[in-house]
């Protein structure tokens, strides 16, 4: 992380002096960044006079002491909040007055690390993302104590870099580790619960969710010890609030050693022990003759559109009046609704009821994620699946679990992203704005909320809320209000 600052620095014009308690590691860091440097001019995105000269801003420092005629120094080391204390109140002691003080975390209080400093007012967050010369988005956090003027100073900075910042007050977890916790959280519950493997919950995150990276995947990248440090943080730090509860599997997996692809091992193994990631995929079916597809709803209509583009034939009907998107072979699909299937179908009297999971597009979403009741006949369940796969789906089943995967998840972020607003940590656009640029998600988490229904939204959560009895499901009194009032968050 502070080598990608540094590389940022640098290509922007600024002289950089890097420090690390490891001895060696700096002039390691700028070797790296010199090929970095090269990879890009190779690209031809940067050319050999840019890169030359960027290298030559780039110094190793042995010492605080070397530090003392910076304009602005940017601590980036272990998230520990003594650790900080201590090294900006040393930093304070040997830096001129009007030099700029800024802490990379990603999820401590910069108002607590800054109550040691005698001047609290000089620092600030300046929160990067990695790999810092590729992510746009930089966080611009204040304290209580934070002189305005720098936060200023640190939005003016961040935008001569080629940053996009965003500015929040010192809350936990800030926008964006604040916003993304239940992308894990409720990834870790349904690995917990049995719902299907990882690999097959990263496929359906990537194929139908238009992730970039599946959940498993990506907390296996940034490093399992890091995201649970990030989610032990947030949850402490709300007063062990359930909505952002650790996952025992993860705390378990730290404990083993098992960090991700840093040490060889995580969700998956990598190196020469990598693994072939095979999602579970439903085995081929007959497509059932004659389905039926109902006239209401994105996934009817993409399973009408792929069907008739394959030249395959079905019986196209009016709306149902209970949200039904087909009938095909004896089954009933049904969008989730955030309910288990088994409890839909004793509440709807149609025990052969099949599930299917949100996809950000069904025109060109891969795969799908279904779950059956458990009074559902093996042969309609064979059927669900064999007209979604004419349709050119895969189908990957899961255990009935409330609200499957996809569904669940985004509505979660939506409702942390509205809770976020309404906690004034900052406005509709730029949590969509942060979570977009930050964790690279397919759409800001208000905005697809909005794209599948407010109403919806809050349906599910309240199923949720309702299946598991727990506070963790929660609606936010924001997200509730613009149900009320059928007023956009965009508006």
């Amino acid at each position: 992380m502070g080598a990608g600052i540094a590389q940022v620095a640098a290509m922007a014009g600024h002289p950089v002096r890097l420090l690390d308690a490891r001895e060696g590691a700096a002039e390691q860091a700028i070797s790296g960044i010199g090929l970095s440097f090269a990879r890009l001019v190779g690209k031809g995105k940067l050319t050999a006079a840019h890169s030359h000269a960027a290298q030559a801003r780039l110094l190793p420092a042995s010492s605080l002491a070397e530090l003392a005629d910076s304009g602005l120094v940017i601590e980036a080391i272990v998230e520990d909040l003594t650790a900080k204390q201590d090294l900006l109140r040393t930093l304070e002691a040997l830096l001129p007055a009007d030099c700029l003080l800024a802490s990379n975390t990603s999820s401590l209080s910069i108002t607590a690390i800054a109550a040691v400093l005698k001047t609290p007012s000089r620092l600030a967050g300046l929160h990067f993302f990695n790999p810092v010369p590729s992510m746009a988005l930089v966080e611009v956090i204040s304290g209580l104590a934070s002189d305005p003027q720098i936060i200023d100073r640190l939005q003016e900075t961040a935008l001569a870099w080629g940053k996009t910042p965003v500015r929040a007050p010192s809350t936990p977890g800030f926008i964006v580790n604040r916003v993304a916790r239940p992308y894990y959280g409720e990834a870790l519950r349904l690995l917990n619960e049995g719902a299907t493997d990882s690999a097959t919950l990263d496929a359906i995150f990537r194929e139908a969710g238009g992730f970039r990276m599946g959940p498993f995947e990506l907390m296996d990248l940034i490093g399992l010890d890091i995201n649970l440090a990030v989610s032990q943080s947030v949850w402490a730090a709300f007063f062990n609030d359930p909505r952002y509860a650790p996952s025992p599997i993860q705390q378990e997996m730290v404990a083993a050693g098992f960090l991700g692809r840093k040490s060889g091992r995580g969700f998956y193994r990598y190196g020469q022990d990598a693994e072939l990631r095979t999602p579970i995929s439903v085995p081929a079916r007959a497509m059932p003759p004659k389905p039926l597809i109902f006239a209401d709803g994105a996934l009817a209509k993409a399973l009408g559109e792929r069907l008739h583009e394959r030249h395959l034939p079905f019986q196209a009907a009016g709306s149902s009046p209970d949200g039904r998107v087909a009938e095909a072979g004896g089954a009933v699909l049904y969008i989730t609704d955030g309910r288990s299937a088994s409890e839909r179908a004793a509440r709807k009297g149609v025990s052969n009821t099949v599930l299917v999971d949100l996809a950000l597009d069904y025109d060109s979403a891969t795969r799908l994620a279904i779950a059956t009741a458990e009074q559902c006949s093996p042969a309609a369940a064979e059927a669900a699946a064999g007209l979604l796969q004419a349709a050119g789906f895969a189908v990957s089943p899961l255990a009935d679990v409330p609200g499957l995967a996809v569904m669940r998840s985004v509505c979660m972020l939506a409702n942390e992203a509205a809770d976020a607003v309404y906690q004034q940590v900052c406005d509709a656009r730029t949590v969509d704005l942060a979570m977009r640029l930050g964790t690279s998600y397919p759409l800001g988490p208000l905005a697809w909320a909005e794209a599948i229904g407010l109403k919806q939204v809050r349906r599910v959560l309240s199923n949720l809320a309702a299946s598991y009895g727990e506070d963790r499901y929660r609606v936010s009194p924001l997200l509730a209000r613009k149900v009320f009032s059928r007023k956009s968050f965009h508006a």
